[in-house]
C-alpha cells in the first residue's frame, strides 16, 4: 500500500468515526426533543426541574449535523477523490481552527475584561435570582439542574436567595439543594458563608482538570490540522491526476 492510499484510508476511517458519531449525537438529541418523557422515565425519580434539560437537545441537534456535514465531505471526498468535498472539509475545519485560535487569543488578551465580564455576570445572575427564582419556571429549574449537578448553591452562596420570591414564599428559608441533611430548609443567614456557591465549585473543577482540558485542546488541535493537511494532499493529488 502506497503513502497516499494508506492517507486516503485513515482520512476515510477518521471521518467515518466522526460522521458516526455526529449521527448518535444528533440521534440523541432529537430522541431527548421528540420523546422526552421517556427520558424521565428512565431517570425514575429525578427532580422535575430536569425537564428544562430538554432545552439541551438543540445543542445536540446542531452539533451532531456539524459532525455529519464534516465526516460525509471528508469521507466522501477521500473515496471518491473529489475535490470540491476536500476544499469544502479544508475550509470548515480551517475556520473551526480559526475560531478556536481567536477564542484564546482574546481570553489571553483581555483577561482582565473577561474578569469585569465576569462580575457583571454575577451581578446579573444574582439579580435573577433574587427576582425570578421561585417565581419564573424556567429560570427556577434552571438554577435547580445546575444547584443538584453541581452540588452548590446560588451563584456566590445562599445569601443569593435572601429576598428571593422562593425564599419569602417559604418562611424565609433557603431551596433544601443549599441545605442538605435531616433538615433541609435549616440553614440560617449564619450559615450562608459556608455554602459553596456555583460559580466558585465551577472554577475549582476547571482548576482542578486544566492540565486534563489544555491537553485534550492540543489533542483536538492537533486533529484538526493532520485533517487539514492530509485532506490537502489528496486535494493536490487528484488535481494532479487530472490535469
Amino acid at each position: 500500500m502506497g503513502c497516499l492510499q494508506f492517507l486516503k484510508v485513515i482520512m476515510v476511517v477518521f471521518n467515518g468515526i466522526i460522521f458516526l458519531s455526529g449521527a448518535a449525537i444528533m440521534g440523541v438529541g432529537i430522541w431527548v426533543k421528540v420523546d422526552f418523557g421517556s427520558l424521565l422515565a428512565l431517570l425514575e425519580g429525578a427532580p422535575s426541574e430536569l425537564s428544562q434539560l430538554v432545552n439541551v437537545a438543540y445543542l445536540l441537534i446542531a452539533v451532531g449535523a456539524l459532525l455529519i456535514i464534516i465526516g460525509f465531505l471528508g469521507c466522501c471526498g477521500a473515496l471518491k477523490e473529489s475535490q470540491c468535498m476536500l476544499l469544502l472539509f479544508f475550509i470548515i475545519i480551517l475556520i473551526i481552527v480559526v475560531a478556536e485560535i481567536s477564542a484564546g487569543i482574546v481570553i489571553f488578551v483581555f483577561r482582565p475584561l473577561l474578569d469585569t465580564l465576569l462580575n457583571e455576570f454575577g451581578v446579573a445572575a444574582v439579580k435573577n435570582i433574587q427576582t425570578d427564582y421561585g417565581r419564573n419556571t424556567i429560570s427556577t429549574g434552571l438554577w435547580n439542574v445546575t444547584m443538584i449537578t453541581l452540588k452548590c448553591c446560588g451563584f456566590y452562596n445562599s445569601t443569593d436567595f435572601v429576598g428571593s420570591p422562593y425564599y419569602n414564599d417559604h418562611g424565609m428559608k433557603f431551596p433544601p439543594y443549599c441545605c442538605p441533611g435531616e433538615n433541609p430548609c435549616g440553614l440560617t443567614e449564619a450559615d450562608n458563608d459556608m455554602v459553596t456557591g456555583c460559580f466558585l465549585k465551577l472554577h475549582d473543577i476547571i482548576d482542578n482538570n486544566v492540565v486534563v482540558i489544555g491537553a485534550v485542546a492540543l489533542g483536538i488541535a492537533a486533529l484538526e490540522i493532520c485533517a487539514m493537511v492530509v485532506s490537502m494532499i489528496l486535494y493536490h493529488r487528484v488535481q494532479s491526476n487530472s490535469a
